[in-house]
């Protein structure tokens, strides 16, 4: 039926592409808001990478980041995680929190 017991909706590989203003490459699932990000990863298992901006812009506040503390806080296991970010300090908070919990960031 395409879901696992945890209720959580399993079918193909997917590629996330949280951002407010880049189009996501092809292929790629694209989330413009911190809500839209966290509600799809806690429905699904699937997730081969995330690519996250950290300035949510016209979708914010919040920013970007507080999809990460959110998995953060709740322990998740993240798939491989690459910040595609311009801003320099919010990119160097958000690899902290990647740092700090043992995740992959990818280039």
């Amino acid at each position: 039926n395409g879901f696992l017991r945890s209720g959580r909706k399993v079918n193909r590989v997917k590629y996330l592409w949280i951002d407010d203003v880049r189009p996501a490459p092809k292929g790629w699932i694209h989330l413009k808001t911190v809500e839209a990000a966290i509600d799809f990863i806690s429905k699904h298992d699937d997730i081969a990478v995330i690519s996250v901006d950290h300035d949510a812009g016209d979708y914010g506040p919040p920013d970007y980041i507080e999809v990460l503390k959110w998995m953060e806080a709740r322990m998740y296991p993240a798939p491989p995680i690459r910040l595609h970010s311009m801003n320099v300090v919010g990119k160097m908070n958000m690899r902290a929190i990647i740092e700090r919990n043992g995740w992959t960031e990818v280039f």
